[in-house]
């Protein structure tokens, strides 16, 4: 009888301490997880930051790399927002294809300018003259539906890439006018990682550069430094 109670009490005590031990392996295997991601560096002391590992302490493999793939998708997005808000703010526009000569570096100005929208009657030429918020304020019901339309078909193609044939590389969406997969090693090259990690570097800090500009341009004074 006493042996069969001393059996049940080590029993009992080893069912209650798998749970524990099995968790704090999987914390473990996920921790690892997280901070060998790519994208984590020296700035942060090769580990990934509290909220970022609090947001990925559910995620798999497949969370980790879709996270990623969300932060190069922003970062790529604000790097072409910051040079478009800055070339609004100081002036500069390009020429309309084959049309006027207003709206443009060279001569804002014009009697013959092209409308953006019939139904308000704004101009290439009025948008030349506006704030950035004020630009996009301008831009017409219609101009927003063909952003999404055109947005919303490149989600498509990237997600078809990314996830339905398999692609390992985070941002990876078939789309090189450069040439850079091209050259030796391709994509897996070490060349080519320092690239991919320059570009995640660069994207964030856009990313933190274009909400201090808005900021600034929707509440005056609101970013203490250097802006546009």
């Amino acid at each position: 009888m006493m042996k069969s109670t001393i059996a049940l009490c080590l029993l009992a005590s080893a069912s209650a301490f798998a749970p524990a031990s099995v968790q704090k392996t999987s914390s473990t295997a996920v921790n690892a997880l997280i901070d060998e991601a790519f994208g984590v560096s020296v700035e942060t002391g090769n580990k990934c930051p509290p909220l970022g590992r609090e947001i990925l302490k559910d995620a798999g493999p497949g969370g980790v790399k879709w996270f990623q793939n969300a932060e190069i998708k922003h970062g790529r997005i604000a790097m072409v927002a910051t040079i478009g808000f800055l070339t609004q703010k100081l002036g500069v526009h390009f020429p309309l294809y084959l049309g006027p000569s207003g709206s443009n570096c060279f001569n804002p100005e014009s009697t013959d300018a092209w409308l953006l929208s019939s139904s308000t009657g704004t101009t290439f030429s009025d948008i030349a003259h506006a704030a950035p918020l004020d630009a996009i304020n301008m831009v017409p019901y219609a101009g927003w539906f063909q952003i999404f339309v055109v947005a919303g078909w490149f989600e498509c193609i990237a997600y078809n890439r990314q996830w339905k044939e398999g692609r390992a590389i985070p941002g990876d969406y078939g789309y090189d006018p450069l040439g850079f997969t091209k050259k030796k090693g391709g994509i897996e090259s070490k060349d080519f990682e320092s690239l991919r990690m320059k570009e995640i570097k660069n994207g964030r800090v856009a990313m933190m550069t274009i909400a201090g500009w808005v900021a600034n341009e929707a509440i005056p004074g609101a970013l203490p430094v250097w802006h546009p």
